[in-house]
């Protein structure tokens, strides 16, 4: 078995390392990582930038690269150069901090995930609820490797792509696994106004997560209430409800457009 891992946290942050020294037992690991935090970055690419490879040597890995881009640069990458196609499963993580409901729309941990499986492997993101800057990630790692072993007994398709949300509790204080939907997740969206020496305005965004109802099988009411939550997700973004009314109510467009000359 041929195992990516990639994160947005950085190839030195405590996550991956859980991972390398898990999942190293059970397959060929390649590190494929940002070279800095790359918290937030979404679905982002360089394109107008080169992107800086460099060889890492770690421990129990078959091979491995620091990237000057972002996690989906990462798996690009991998895909297309250093590692190769044949890559049998893409894991992203272990987040520092949780990945739940729209988070997964801004979160780099699980863009390099969605990117595994737009390059052609099925793929998991996987966070840990917390940010504390002693979180241990052993439990979560011993999880993440049980999970990938049973999808691995069990086949899965080429689009798998799951997100995994773990509880930071004692492994006995966790209630169970729920298999969930994306949940509401919104944030104050606070921005600290400032100015630098020379009277330019710049901005710190912060503010915390906003408390709303949450529907029972959600991610988010999954780990509030000490569940791990393991979401099918997918990247097609299609408001398939939307679809028939479209076309029925534009079923006459071109009568809309009228002359084209006028128009254009």
């Amino acid at each position: 078995m041929r195992i990516l891992l990639t994160n947005d946290d950085g190839i030195h942050a405590r996550g991956i390392q859980a991972l390398i020294g898990e999942l190293g037992s059970i397959a060929e690991l390649f590190v494929v990582a940002p070279d800095r935090e790359r918290s937030g970055t979404g679905h982002s690419i360089t394109v107008f930038d080169p992107i800086k490879v460099i060889k890492a040597k770690l421990a129990g890995i078959k091979a491995g690269w620091v990237i000057g881009g972002t996690p989906v640069d990462c798996v690009k990458l991998a895909s297309s150069k250093l590692v190769g196609d044949n890559i049998d499963l893409v894991v992203s993580g272990i987040n520092h901090g949780p990945n739940l409901g729209t988070d997964v729309l801004y979160s780099g941990t699980v863009s390099a995930a969605v990117e595994g499986v737009i390059m052609g492997s099925p793929s998991i993101a996987v966070s840990l609820n917390s940010f504390a800057a002693d979180t241990d990630f052993s439990f979560a790692a011993r999880f993440t490797r049980r999970v990938i072993q049973n999808l691995f007994k069990n086949g899965m398709e080429k689009k798998t792509l799951l997100n995994i949300n773990i509880p930071y509790l004692c492994p006995q204080d966790i209630k169970g696994i729920r298999i969930t939907r994306l949940g509401v997740r919104n944030y104050e969206n606070l921005f600290e106004e400032r100015q630098d020496p020379r009277g330019n305005t710049y901005f710190w965004m912060g503010g915390g997560v906003l408390e709303e109802p949450q529907e029972e099988d959600s991610d988010v009411n999954a780990v509030q209430h000490s569940y791990i939550s393991i979401t099918p997700i997918h990247f097609d973004l299609t408001d398939y409800r939307l679809v028939e009314q479209y076309r029925k109510s534009f079923s006459q467009f071109s009568h809309l457009l009228g002359d084209a000359n006028d128009i254009f």
